[in-house]
């Protein structure tokens, strides 16, 4: 699938990242946010795999052009991140998508850290989100705001986070919340990375799910 770096202005907000486009027209658009690496490779190659499929995929820049393969500097990168602007910055994406590209809904995926920011995108209400897939979320909302989620939430973990896996489906079904939560036995924090702690079955699977519960909840 064809692929551009793209900068843009919505609401006041400048945003940049990666813009997949998929063959013909668009069934629906993707934002696909970025692990606390920065907007590499794998996160473009994950955009394209959207596209592929159909969606209108765009993979906001969180760091605005700083990538890292060091585990300390992309901590350091994560905890200096401006979460306030971020959510503004995805926020302005999925207006975007609608507004500028004729998408009348939008879904979120994200992994590490973007799968909290995936999950505080479900949560607020001025994102616009329709669904959500959250993979093994970094620095995830918790408590009193869970209960503010309205749209339809799927979240992948590993073994290693089975605990986190409980806490948000107890909470998602408390608030009466459309969700598939699964723990992939046997895989780890970060196996949908093909370059780090890679799990080719939950890859797989959690490939499957993401198709279908997207396919579901974005229909127009």
């Amino acid at each position: 699938m064809a692929g551009e770096a793209v900068e843009f202005q919505h609401d006041g907000v400048r945003v940049s990242g990666y813009l997949a486009h998929p063959e013909g027209a668009p069934r629906a658009g993707m934002i696909v946010i970025q692990e606390w690496w920065g907007l590499n490779d794998d996160i473009r190659e994950i955009a394209g795999r959207y596209a592929a499929e159909g969606y209108l995929a765009f993979a906001p820049d969180m760091y605005h052009g700083t990538v890292t393969t060091e585990p300390d500097e992309a901590r350091k990168l994560a905890m200096g991140l401006e979460r306030d602007l971020a959510a503004r910055e995805i926020d302005a994406a999925i207006g975007w998508l609608k507004s500028q590209h004729g998408v009348s809904a939008v879904g979120c995926v994200g992994f590490c850290m973007g799968g909290g920011l995936t999950l505080a995108t479900a949560i607020r209400p001025s994102s616009g989100v329709d669904a959500a897939h959250v993979y093994y979320g970094g620095g995830m909302p918790e408590g009193a705001d869970l209960s503010k989620l309205s749209v339809p939430v799927m979240a992948s973990y590993g073994y290693d986070e089975a605990e986190r896996a409980q806490s948000l489906e107890t909470a998602l079904a408390a608030a009466n919340i459309e969700h598939d939560v699964k723990v992939y036995e046997g895989a780890s924090h970060g196996f949908f990375n093909a370059s780090r702690n890679f799990h080719a079955d939950a890859s797989a699977d959690s490939w499957e799910r993401a198709r279908a519960w997207f396919a579901l909840h974005l229909a127009s």
